[in-house]
């Protein structure tokens, strides 16, 4: 009596092919877990670097820039205010005489 073989090649070829899509998965499960890790690790990064920014903002006044500032803005009120005491001086005048 021949027997037949224990596992036929079609059962091989299955047991093959599903073994390799276990594996697939797992390379898809364990490249998922991997990116979504790296992907964490960038935003705390991003997070600890934006963080520090805020802290040490850019310095955007200069101590010369401040200074022009005020010479320019006490030239102006300089003037400002010798027109308006000529102005009234004049009104004094106007209505002392008239």
């Amino acid at each position: 009596m021949k027997k037949g073989p224990l596992v036929t090649r079609s059962e091989l070829r299955r047991r093959q092919a599903e073994e390799q899509a276990a594996m697939e998965r797992n390379r898809q499960l364990i490249k998922r877990q991997s990116e979504e890790e790296l992907r964490e690790k960038e935003q705390k990064i991003d997070q600890f670097y934006r963080k520090e920014l805020k802290k040490n903002k850019p310095v955007e006044r200069t101590r010369v820039g401040e200074r022009q500032r005020s010479s320019k803005m006490n030239a102006f009120l300089m003037k400002s205010i010798i027109i308006v005491t000529l102005l009234l001086i004049v009104v004094g005048l106007m209505v002392f005489f008239l």
